[in-house]
């Protein structure tokens, strides 16, 4: 299954190598990251949202973090 979120990432990028490059990972890296096989480091996260242009958001990268990126809907 694919990483929706990594997807758009590397569309917007360009392509995985691109995407790789400027986030200073290897595009093997990105590739794991879309098909599920590691998660996004939490220091990249903001870097991935700024390439996008907050197109995708932290959160949405690393849901399972909700403490260093909140959903907007669940933030108390």
């Amino acid at each position: 299954m694919k990483n929706n979120e990594i997807d758009k990432a590397i569309r917007i990028a360009g392509s995985q190598k691109a995407l790789g490059k400027k986030i200073g990972r290897a595009q093997s890296t990105v590739c794991d990251w879309l098909h599920n096989r590691k998660r996004v480091a939490p220091e990249v996260v903001p870097i991935l949202v700024d390439i996008t242009g907050g197109e995708v958001k932290g959160y949405e990268f690393r849901p399972d973090l909700p403490t260093l990126f909140p959903h907007p809907d669940k933030a108390a």
